[in-house]
């Protein structure tokens, strides 16, 4: 078996352009480089493509299933090349990362730790932000790369893609009167002043008619410890290591919390480079892995 990518190529061409001129016309080479490439094509397959009877470049039934298995042999041959590319581009000398500042910790951590042995010229600056700052910083090409928990609408020069999720919680002081160790109800949520982020999608989930509104969950949290209200917080949030002790989760079935979805931010039809695509694709495997 002899033939070769070029002559799938000046193939898919005279099916394309509807004779062997146009292709030639369309390459910009003669026309008789077409047809001898055709001719050779069918003799290493062994059938005709082309009904040579008719004026134009119209294929046969085997030529019609041959042109299907063509465009798709050209198409992975494009992804080859494009893959191998990739791999063969050398690394990017600098890299901003922004960060929603309510991430997981040690699941950052981790990715950083594993960033620097993977890419060890790599010259990284981490932006951390309130998850609005971080939509910012790529809205302004101030960063490459954007990690965040998703809270509502972006802008529509932004691209998004989920990447997981982190559990939530309600909590309150040690010492509420919503901290007696039994189920909690919406109509004893409704009593207290409540503490939520200052976005769309957390206005929605005010139970309370008094609310605070913060744009940090850090914040809320150091609130919430204070004796202050009751908030939905990120499981990881409220197990830092500066809350512990002081928080405490209160079941409430009613609620039906959902997961906080966390998303990964870049400008809009900027191609992303291997070391953003690693980014993505190994905090997506550590939010798996992360706190539930």
């Amino acid at each position: 078996m002899q033939w070769t990518l070029e002559q799938l190529r000046y193939f898919e061409a005279a099916v394309a352009a509807g004779s062997f001129s146009g292709a030639a016309r369309r390459l910009g080479r003669a026309q008789s480089v077409i047809s001898t490439a055709v001719g050779l094509l069918e003799a290493e397959l062994g059938v005709l493509l082309f009904d040579r009877s008719r004026r134009n470049a119209v294929l046969t039934e085997a030529g019609q299933v041959m042109h299907l298995e063509a465009c798709e042999l050209l198409r992975q041959a494009e992804r080859l090349q494009l893959r191998a590319q990739l791999l063969g581009a050398a690394p990017e000398a600098r890299l901003t990362l922004a960060l929603d500042e309510a991430l997981p910790y040690l699941v950052v951590r981790t990715l950083c730790k594993e960033l620097a042995v993977r890419y060890p010229a790599l010259e990284l600056v981490v932006l951390n932000a309130t998850d609005k700052e971080v939509a910012q910083y790529i809205e302004q090409q101030q960063a490459d790369l954007a990690f965040h928990f998703d809270r509502g609408p972006v802008s529509s020069i932004l691209e998004q893609q989920h990447i997981g999720s982190v559990a939530q919680g309600v909590f309150v002081a040690r010492g509420h009167a919503m901290a007696h160790g039994g189920d909690v109800t919406r109509n004893e949520l409704t009593r207290h002043r409540q503490l939520i982020m200052d976005s769309a999608l957390n206005r929605a989930l005010a139970f309370s008619p008094a609310v605070w509104i913060s744009d940090s969950f850090y914040s809320i949290a150091e609130m919430v410890a204070d004796g202050l209200g009751w908030a939905i917080l990120p499981l990881n949030i409220a197990r830092y290591e500066n809350n512990r002790g002081y928080l405490q989760e209160v079941p409430c079935p009613a609620l039906a919390l959902p997961r906080l979805p966390v998303r990964r931010l870049a400008l809009h039809g900027k191609k992303l480079s291997d070391t953003c695509q690693w980014l993505t694709a190994r905090l997506t495997e550590l939010l798996q892995d992360g706190p539930r």
